[in-house]
């Protein structure tokens, strides 16, 4: 499987540098750091009495910040440590490399579980003070881009990573620069495969009704709003409420994220707000008019998130929020059959959207970060490096074992999905800390159009930029 790169619009990106990457290993009980390219680079930027634990065997203890329970580290002695484990195979992988790693580097690799809260505080607190409480954290990026900005991180440069994997082939490290000259997160190259949300439908549905298969309309470029909201109408059945079937019905975070990229616009791209821009009141008055208008979306359950996007798999919602986790959850995954066929399918193209050039959903998932402080960074960063490599520079195989292929049902679905994967944009509205204030509930209750939504939030979501792009 090939990986998927997001790239990123606007003020964030990822850079392309392509080069050579030498995958020899140093060997030895104290190796050079090589970050798992062999270059000849600096044995590690010494911090000058950072943090450095040593345990009484003499190894150092290299410690990951995270917000849950991590698998494997030192601590674990069986693949069944993790309770939740469902790939013995590649658990196993893992577990061996991870002593391999330890032999290799003479280090003890630990986790230690902050809680979201925590580790934000943590980042905060003790890197400011000069002496971060673990040697890397694992970040969100809605804490992981203010940390670099507010220059709390080492980066990958400073650590001598120039003409490595990371920065060239990317087999088993990719890098995110955040409007930075230098580049301070990182992430292992086949996680976060598929980091978005295709419009799943119920092919049942769409046969019963004589419609032509939405899939076959996206690759005509026919697959537009004013087509899916014919979709929707036809496909729209209510009255008793109890057997109502909606054209639509899913989580209105994901409704409006991908609508906007749909339409070749945001709401917080960059430094200067977009939410008042022609293409975003497009949006949001789409949204008001399928909910209070045409009435072809389920009205929005405020007391049960969960059940806005699970209903698909009653059979009471045509289009809903697909990914790949969500078939697995809720339905439709080899998991969780459903008497019914499942398509996926990008968004419908906007008025003020192209077909060739929209993006598909954000950019997003979890990334390391090795914060200022720490005593000898590259040797961190090679440890991680050779942990994360569980399979050996062959994503192949490594995809071969992931069941995130499997969850899509169907190559044509996977396709889609994939294709939505390599093409992600930039939008940090969610990262603002105005959830309620940017909340679509009151615009699907038709208690305010589009322009009083824009108008009342335009200062505020311009003050949020200003203070996180300070």
């Amino acid at each position: 499987m090939k990986k998927a790169l997001c790239i990123l619009l606007a003020v964030i990106m990822l850079a392309l540098p392509m080069a050579a990457c030498d995958k020899n290993d140093p060997g030895g009980a104290t190796p050079t750091p090589t970050g798992g390219s062999g270059a000849d680079t600096p044995g590690g930027v010494s911090s000058g009495g950072g943090r450095e634990v040593i345990d009484k065997d003499g190894n150092r203890v290299i410690t990951v910040g995270t917000w849950f329970d991590d698998y494997y580290f030192s601590k674990h002695t069986s693949v069944h440590d993790n309770p939740n484990v469902s790939d013995l195979e590649t658990a196993q992988m893992r577990l061996d490399k991870m002593r391999e790693v330890e032999a290799k580097y003479n280090i003890r690799l630990e986790y230690l579980n902050l809680t979201f809260p925590g580790i934000q505080e943590s980042i905060t607190t003790s890197i400011m003070a000069g002496l971060p409480d673990v040697d890397i954290y694992l970040t969100d990026l809605q804490f992981g881009i203010p940390a670099v900005l507010s220059n709390l991180a080492i980066s990958l440069e400073d650590m001598g990573l120039q003409g490595t994997d990371v920065f060239g082939a990317q087999d088993v490290m990719k890098f995110l620069n955040v409007n930075q000259d230098k580049n301070y997160l990182f992430a292992s190259s086949i996680s976060n495969a598929i980091p978005n949300f295709p419009l799943a439908f119920n092919m049942n549905m769409i046969n019963e009704a004589n419609l032509e298969n939405p899939q076959d309309l996206w690759d005509r470029g026919e697959w537009t709003w004013d087509k899916w909201k014919e979709y929707l109408a036809k496909l729209t059945k209510t009255g008793d409420g109890a057997n109502d079937v909606y054209g639509y019905s899913g989580y209105w975070t994901n409704m409006l994220e991908n609508l906007l990229f749909s339409n070749g616009t945001g709401i917080a791209s960059g430094p200067e707000q977009t939410l008042t821009a022609t293409a975003t009141i497009e949006v949001v008055d789409f949204i008001y008019s399928l909910y209070n208008v045409e009435r072809t979306a389920r009205p929005w359950d405020t007391s049960n998130w969960e059940i806005n996007n699970k209903l698909y798999a009653e059979g009471k919602s045509a289009f809903w929020i697909g990914a790949d986790w969500i078939f697995n959850e809720q339905g439709g995954g080899p998991d969780k059959p459903l008497p019914f066929e499942i398509g996926v399918v990008p968004w419908p193209v906007g008025p003020n959207g192209d077909k060739d050039t929209n993006r598909h959903g954000k950019t997003g998932g979890n990334w390391y970060m090795i914060p200022k402080g720490v005593e000898n960074p590259r040797l961190v960063y090679d440890v991680m490096f050779d942990w994360l490599n569980w399979y050996d520079f062959d994503r192949g195989a490594a995809a071969d074992l992931s069941w995130t292929k499997d969850h899509y049902m169907t190559e044509r679905n996977y396709e889609y999905a994939y294709m939505m994967s390599q093409n992600c944009g930039f939008d940090i509205w969610e990262s603002l800390g105005l959830s309620e204030e940017l909340s679509m509930v009151p615009i699907m209750e038709g208690e305010k159009t589009a322009a009083q939504y824009a108008e009342e939030n335009k200062q505020l979501v311009q003050e949020a930029l200003d203070n996180y792009f300070k």
